[in-house]
C-alpha cells in the first residue's frame, strides 16, 4: 500500500498554549504532520530554511517580526511558499495587507476544525481560502434584480470595494483573470458607470453593498470562500 503523502506544516503564534492546541489539533488528522513551531518572525523563517514545509500557519500580530513582516521574508527565501494567515483579527484592512503581501489565505481563529483543514488542503493545492465574512460586506449573494447582476458580480464588487486588483480577486475566488476582468465589465456595464470606483459609489447608493457599521457576528464562525 502506498504510503499517504502528509503536508508538512510550520507553525507560527506568539502563544505557546494556542500553538500547542494548534498542533495537538493538526495530529489529529492523517494527512498532515507538523515538522516546526516558531513563537516569533525571524525564528520562522530560520525553521523554514531548514524543514522546507508545504505549508506555513502564521499568525498576524506577534513580537518582533509581525506576520507581514515574517510573511515578506519568507517570500524573499521562497518566492513559492504557501502560507496561511491564521489570526484572530477580523480586520479587512489586515486582511487586504496579507494578501497584498502574498499571502495563499486569511482564515480567523473563530473558524471551525473542519473549516481549517479544509483551508490547509487547499492551500497545499494552490487554492486561496478567506474567511469570507471577514471581508466582504456585499448583502447574501442573490441575484439583484433592480441591476440584473448575478451573485458572483455582486460578490466581485464587494472585494472592489475592498480595494482588490483584479489578480488578487482571482485568487480569492479561484477563477481566472481574464474571468474576474468580464465581471468587471458586466458591473460597469449594468450599473451604468464609467470605472470601478463608480461601480462601488453606485452599489452603495442602491443598497446593494451595505456600509461597514457594525463588525459581523462570530456565533456561526468563518465561512471559507470556494
Amino acid at each position: 500500500m502506498a504510503t499517504m503523502r502528509r503536508i508538512r506544516l510550520l507553525l507560527v503564534d506568539d502563544h505557546r498554549v494556542i500553538r500547542a492546541g494548534l498542533a495537538n489539533l493538526l495530529s489529529t488528522e492523517p494527512d498532515f504532520l507538523v515538522v516546526a513551531q516558531a513563537d516569533e518572525g525571524t525564528a520562522a523563517i530560520g525553521l523554514w530554511r531548514t524543514h522546507k514545509p508545504d505549508v506555513c500557519l502564521l499568525d498576524l500580530t506577534m513580537q518582533g517580526l509581525d506576520g507581514i513582516e515574517t510573511l515578506r521574508g519568507l517570500r524573499e527565501i521562497d518566492p513559492k511558499a504557501r502560507v496561511l494567515m491564521f489570526t484572530s483579527s477580523d480586520c479587512a484592512d489586515d486582511m487586504t495587507r496579507a494578501i497584498a503581501a502574498g499571502a495563499n489565505g486569511y482564515v480567523t481563529k473563530n473558524v471551525s476544525h473542519g473549516e481549517l483543514f479544509e483551508a490547509i488542503r487547499r492551500v497545499y493545492a494552490g487554492g486561496t481560502p478567506v474567511s469570507r465574512d471577514k471581508i466582504v460586506d456585499a448583502r447574501p449573494a442573490v441575484q439583484d434584480t433592480s441591476t440584473g447582476l448575478t451573485p458572483r458580480e455582486v460578490e466581485v464588487l464587494g472585494l472592489l470595494r475592498e480595494g482588490f486588483t483584479n489578480t488578487d480577486i482571482a485568487r480569492l475566488l479561484g477563477i481566472t483573470t481574464h474571468t474576474v476582468k468580464n465581471h468587471v465589465a458586466g458591473i460597469i456595464t449594468k450599473l451604468d458607470v464609467s470605472d470601478r470606483t463608480q461601480a462601488v459609489a453606485r452599489a452603495f447608493d442602491l443598497g446593494i453593498l451595505a456600509t461597514k457599521s457594525s463588525p459581523p457576528s462570530s456565533a456561526g464562525g468563518g465561512r471559507i470562500v470556494r
